[in-house]
């Protein structure tokens, strides 16, 4: 995978946050914390990981695909995009 540096740091930033509240999850259910406390903090993990995915996508989109489509396999393209969209 290619990234820009600055599309790789602010991967690497928003993954190093989501982790950051990941162990804090865990600490709290392991000491019994309020259910919306903790819940609270499993949404900022879930942000984090929906932001990371912009991140990746946007990059994909504008060096993989254009080298998919430049390359004559745009379908492939389009085919790995709409797997990963249709995962549940």
């Amino acid at each position: 995978m290619f990234m820009t540096k600055t599309k790789k740091e602010d991967a690497l930033h928003r993954l190093k946050i989501a982790h950051g509240h990941l162990e804090k999850i865990i600490e709290m259910v392991e000491n019994d914390a309020y259910c919306i406390d903790v819940l609270t903090q499993t949404k900022a993990v879930q942000q984090a990981l929906k932001k990371t995915d912009e991140v990746l996508l946007e990059n994909h989109l504008s060096c993989c695909v254009v080298d998919h489509i430049k390359g004559g396999r745009a379908k492939q393209a389009t085919d790995e995009i709409m797997k990963v969209f249709s995962q549940r």
